[in-house]
């Protein structure tokens, strides 16, 4: 049985990449998607299908836009969704996705670490497992696909 995995979180930091490369290293039958990692291409996106936006704010909501439609197909077809918050990066879009995940009923492993726990009580309890580290979400995985 093959997982899509959907890895919400910021886009800044290589945790992506780590996880990906765990999950190769134990072979476990997992595709991975995510939001565009290339924060240019996330920000200009309303203007690359639309055109060129007044100001920033129209810009923003542009991309916005299609940056949510991704998101939305990509999740929809994803069996899970990872979302990791971590400390250095404020992380709205991890608890939008986080978020409307659990809302639609998809199963979701929250990644913070023990410092989170308070700003984050509500939404641990709401998903599915909590886990303070990338390799015990990598733990996890593998149990799913045992």
């Amino acid at each position: 049985m093959r997982l899509t995995v959907y890895l919400a979180g910021e886009i800044h930091s290589t945790w992506r990449e780590e996880i990906k490369k765990k999950s190769l290293a134990l072979d476990l039958p997992i595709d991975f998607v995510g939001p565009m990692e290339n924060h240019d291409r996330s920000d200009n996106i309303g203007e690359e299908i639309l055109g060129e936006q007044p100001n920033a704010v129209f810009k923003d909501a542009a991309a916005s836009s299609f940056n949510n439609l991704r998101t939305g197909v990509l999740m929809q077809k994803a069996d899970l969704v990872i979302a990791l918050f971590g400390e250095q990066y404020k992380q709205w879009n991890t608890a939008m996705d986080a978020s409307s995940a659990l809302a639609s009923g998809k199963p979701v492993i929250l990644i913070r670490p023990g410092k989170l726990h308070h700003p984050l009580k509500e939404l641990s309890q709401k998903a599915n497992a909590t886990v303070e580290t990338v390799d015990q979400a990598i733990k996890a995985l593998a149990y799913i696909v045992e």
